[in-house]
C-alpha cells in the first residue's frame, strides 16, 4: 500500500471515528441521560365517587439534573380542574443538588367517565417534561 493510499484509509477511519464519538449520535446519547417522566394511578378503573392516588417518577438522568431541579408540578384532571404544586429550593449546586423524583397527588372523581390525567412539570412558563395515563371512573 503506498503511503498516500495509507494516508488516506487512516483519514477516513479517524474521521467515522470522530462522527460516531461527536455526531448526531452524540446528541442523541446526552438526552438518553436525561430524565424520563412516567405517570400512574393507584386504580385504573374505579367507582364514583372515587379517589384515586397518582404518581409520577422521573426515571434515569443524573441526580443533579440542573434542568430538571426545582420544579412545579402541575396536575390536568380532565374534568375541568387542574392543580399545581410548587416546592421551596435552596438555590442549585452542581454536584450537591438533587432532583426531586417523585410526585403525588390523590384527586376526587365525582362522576363516571375516562379521564386522561396530565402531569406537567414545569419551571416558571417553560415546560419540561409531561406524561400522561388514563383512568375509567364507572357510576356516579
Amino acid at each position: 500500500m503506498s503511503r498516500s493510499v495509507w494516508t488516506d484509509a487512516v483519514a477516513i477511519v479517524v474521521a467515522c471515528v470522530v462522527s460516531v464519538a461527536w455526531g448526531p449520535g452524540a446528541a442523541h446519547a446526552q438526552e438518553d441521560d436525561r430524565p424520563e417522566l412516567g405517570l400512574r394511578a393507584a386504580n385504573n378503573l374505579a367507582f364514583a365517587p372515587a379517589e384515586v392516588v397518582f404518581t409520577g417518577r422521573l426515571r434515569g438522568g443524573a441526580d443533579d439534573a440542573e434542568e430538571f431541579y426545582c420544579l412545579s408540578a402541575e396536575w390536568d384532571w380532565d374534568d375541568g380542574t387542574i392543580s399545581e404544586s410548587t416546592f421551596d429550593c435552596e438555590p442549585y449546586e452542581p454536584g450537591v443538588s438533587e432532583i426531586r423524583r417523585r410526585f403525588s397527588r390523590r384527586h376526587s372523581f365525582n362522576r363516571g367517565g375516562r379521564y386522561e390525567i396530565r402531569l406537567t412539570l414545569k419551571r416558571g412558563g417553560d415546560i419540561i417534561a409531561s406524561a400522561r395515563t388514563s383512568i375509567t371512573v364507572q357510576g356516579g
